[in-house]
């Protein structure tokens, strides 16, 4: 059976990276394509290199009939995300990707976002997107909150580590690496070539980025104490793809093993062997994310390394993997394309 999907945002790079996916998946048809800023418009208009699909013309989202909708994607900026799926059928299955559902607390919320939320009840309902560490919610969730690019890799690195108790945790240091795809397609002024190109800049320096939110919650609850990484990111002149670095107190072979153990099953998730460190290039336009692990020269100190696209497993790849286990479908289909390289 041909499951009927809608896609709320369309016009979006996380849109556009959900079509990519979608096009070639065995089980699904999209059916439905919402951008208002571009209703009336044909996806070829808006995105060329999709101009060979057979695809719907884009409407506004109350446009859409989801009578016959099997699953919604949200792709939408944070706070317009909440006030649309608030206002979508309530037995409508969603799967959300912006932040607007990823925190349980609604003062955490308001505290990272600046805003009240407005969908509370609904807040309470979703279930945290994280496909390896929360499948089985995921599996009979109605509303699922796709986690933020640079969080998931973060805790693709440090859950099996905290779990594990084989790393300090006073002391962790993650230096992250983020292409500018990761700021969304909106026309911003730091982001045209002449400004951003040849350049490299850390940017919500001090303990400012919002994705520290989810990292305090995943963290701290994993813990069962408060846990507070020190973390920065950083805008790189590249189209896609995330590369962290994280540095911590413990035995580098106890937190490879730990690493190892943790992700040994995972379709998508590749321990490289130890010493090796992976590069963006090797997960490019993929759902793969591959981690590293070396020693360091100073005794009691590990390195970990951990490569991902902040499209495919870091947004619309990890939302597509959440799908298929809400339609009880195989978790893979559609996600095994290998990377791109060169």
């Amino acid at each position: 059976m041909t499951l009927s999907i809608a896609i709320i945002g369309a016009s979006g790079y996380t849109g556009a990276e959900l079509l990519r996916l979608i096009a070639t998946h065995p089980d699904m048809e999209i059916a439905a394509l919402a951008a208002n800023s571009k209703a009336g418009q044909t996806i070829a208009q808006v995105f060329p290199f999709l101009r060979h699909l057979d695809l719907p013309q884009l409407v506004t989202w109350e446009e859409i009939d989801f009578s016959s909708i099997d699953l919604c994607f949200c792709a939408l900026p944070h706070k317009t995300s909440q006030e649309v799926i608030s206002k979508l059928p309530t037995d409508l299955k969603i799967v959300d990707l912006s932040a607007d559902f990823r925190l349980r607390d609604p003062a955490a919320y308001e505290t990272w976002y600046g805003n009240p939320h407005a969908a509370v009840e609904m807040q309470k309902e979703a279930v945290y997107g994280l496909t390896e560490f929360y499948r089985d919610a995921i599996r009979d969730a109605r509303l699922v909150a796709g986690t933020g690019c640079n969080a998931a890799t973060g805790q693709y690195i440090l859950r099996p580590l905290i779990a594990e108790k084989v790393i300090g945790l006073k002391d962790i240091i993650l230096d992250l690496k983020c292409a500018v795809s990761g700021a969304g397609r909106s026309l911003k002024e730091s982001l045209l070539h002449a400004e951003l190109s040849e350049g490299y800049n850390a940017y919500s320096v001090g303990g400012t980025h919002r994705h520290l939110g989810e990292f305090d919650q995943e963290f701290s609850a994993l813990a069962g104490e408060e846990v507070r990484v020190q973390f920065t990111p950083h805008l790189i002149p590249a189209n896609r793809g995330i590369l962290a670095t994280c540095y911590v107190s413990g035995d580098a072979q106890a937190v490879y093993g730990a690493l190892a153990s943790a992700y040994a099953d995972e379709p998508f998730i590749e321990v490289l062997p130890f010493g090796e460190t992976p590069s963006t290039h090797h997960v490019r336009g993929s759902n793969f994310c591959h981690i590293g692990v070396t020693g360091d020269r100073i005794e009691g100190r590990a390195i970990i390394v951990a490569a991902l696209d902040n499209l495919t497993k870091g947004s619309s790849g990890q939302a597509l993997q959440n799908a298929n286990l809400m339609l009880g479908l195989e978790e893979t289909a559609g996600l095994m394309l290998a990377p791109c390289f060169p």
